[in-house]
């Protein structure tokens, strides 16, 4: 018993430690000494859409988060993510992750490749006052429009307050950003939250995809998701894409867009640059739909306020 009382108050004390130190990379204090939050990306890419070379057509990229812990090395989120939860941190995180993210973005836009980047939304990001303004901020300050940008949210987003959180984010797409639907069909109310509220894609969870090469349940349950998104004028992304088998059968059932390590592995910003060199850039996606019954601009406005 004494044994289990000192491994918790150890694991206690590593937990507080870590907090703390998350604490001072996020205020930007001594990265040699706290490390810093950094961003991987992944790329995506147009599925069925082959040139006679070979070569896949690029669409978008997935801001990842990580913190490059100076003892540590480079931590996955699962490792610090739930602390910042807990601890109410999670608006500084997306402060963070979304300046680097679109900082990023910033450096190949100007090198000529207009891919916009996903970055993830957490509940508290999409009811916070001033969504829009926030985000607007961000794209003014990389002198960036708003087609660079796609926002993923899961179901959860919605859960507490679906009205404000359409609001909120009907605001954010009248600037021209994207709005994607994140790990869909792992919630309990996916259709309700469909008709409810304004996506413009669906990121198909990959517990969906795995082993649909093989097996012909997981395939219908794909090819069924996929009729609906289209059917309602949606984009659907296949997570997961882990080998070229996989990235064809999906193509095959109608999926709009892979990602997964068949396509690449996260990477960091200046490797993604080399990445992209050569690579053709997809089809333009189309303009966010309606919003209200009005047309949506295709770039961000000018001005904004701090979030």
């Amino acid at each position: 018993m004494a044994a289990a009382s000192s491994a918790d108050a150890v694991a206690a004390h590593e937990r507080l430690r870590t907090l703390e130190e998350l604490r001072s990379a996020l205020a930007g204090d001594d990265a040699r000494q706290h490390g810093r939050l950094v961003v991987h990306l992944q790329p995506q890419v147009e599925l069925g859409l082959g040139l006679a070379d070979g070569r896949e057509l690029v669409c978008g990229v997935e801001a990842l988060v990580r913190w490059q812990h100076p003892v540590r090395g480079l931590l996955l989120p699962g490792a610090f993510l739930p602390l910042a939860a807990a601890a109410g941190l999670m608006g500084r995180v997306a402060d963070t992750v979304l300046d680097l993210s679109l900082q990023a973005c910033a450096q190949w836009w100007s090198a000529g490749h207009a891919v916009p980047v996903a970055v993830n939304l957490c509940a508290e990001d999409v009811h916070a006052e001033g969504l829009s303004t926030w985000v607007e901020a961000a794209l003014t300050r990389h002198h960036l429009p708003g087609r660079a940008l796609v926002v993923e949210l899961t179901e959860e987003a919605f859960v507490s307050d679906p009205a404000q959180a359409r609001a909120h984010l009907d605001a954010v797409r009248l600037l021209g950003v994207r709005v994607s639907l994140d790990d869909y069909g792992t919630g309990y109310s996916s259709l309700a939250h469909l008709r409810d509220l304004a996506v413009d894609e669906l990121k198909l969870d990959r517990s969906f995809t795995t082993g649909v090469a093989d097996d012909p349940t997981a395939a219908a349950i794909v090819r069924t998701t996929v009729d609906l998104a289209h059917s309602l004028g949606l984009r659907l992304v296949a997570e997961g894409v882990e080998d070229a088998r996989m990235q064809r059968v999906l193509a095959d059932l109608g999926c709009d867009v892979g990602q997964g390590w068949a396509v690449a592995r996260p990477m960091t910003p200046a490797a993604l640059l080399d990445w992209l060199a050569g690579r053709r850039i997809g089809p333009a996606l189309p303009p966010v739909a309606a919003v209200g019954g009005a047309a949506v601009p295709a770039a961000a406005r000018a001005g904004s306020s701090a979030r």
